[in-house]
């Protein structure tokens, strides 16, 4: 769109998701603290909208944290009734431009280009300035072109 547009990309991320995560921000406060006990470093953080007292709450880590985040799970399933879903070997593609924060469109240009990828989009999350997607390691060169040419 612009020629402040930057287009970066992280390879080798695990998606974990909690399916029936109680929907306080003290129960996401605890799962943050007891994940950072583990010395794992979170990078994209989503939640669902709420249903009842429940929601479903999406982060990422690196890959290399796998074992220590699994480990973590393990006693997190044993404890409560919360459902974890762990999906490793994902790439996050973000596209970041100063210019976002005032022009409307970018948005719709960004999924427009992904629109007939097919792709599988497995989390997305947005700031004013910056629209981060991450996608399976199968669709990860289709959806970097389709973005790359649409952002050209």
């Amino acid at each position: 769109m612009g020629s402040s547009t930057v287009i970066s990309t992280v390879d080798n991320i695990t998606l974990v998701t909690l399916v029936g995560f109680p929907a306080h921000v003290d129960s996401i406060s605890q799962i943050f603290k007891a994940i950072a006990k583990y010395q794992i470093n979170i990078d994209m953080i989503s939640m669902a909208p709420t249903h009842g007292a429940v929601t479903g709450l999406s982060f990422t880590i690196s890959d290399s944290d796998l074992i220590d985040i699994l480990a973590f799970t393990t006693e997190l399933k044993k404890e409560t009734q919360i459902n974890v879903i762990v999906s490793s070997v994902n790439h996050k593609i973000s596209v970041y431009d100063p210019a976002m924060k005032n022009t409307p469109g970018i948005a719709a240009c960004v999924f427009g280009a992904i629109s007939g990828t097919n792709a599988d989009i497995r989390l997305i999350t947005t700031s004013e300035v910056e629209i981060s997607l991450l996608v399976t390691e199968a669709d990860f060169d289709t959806v970097l072109e389709a973005i790359q040419k649409a952002m050209a």
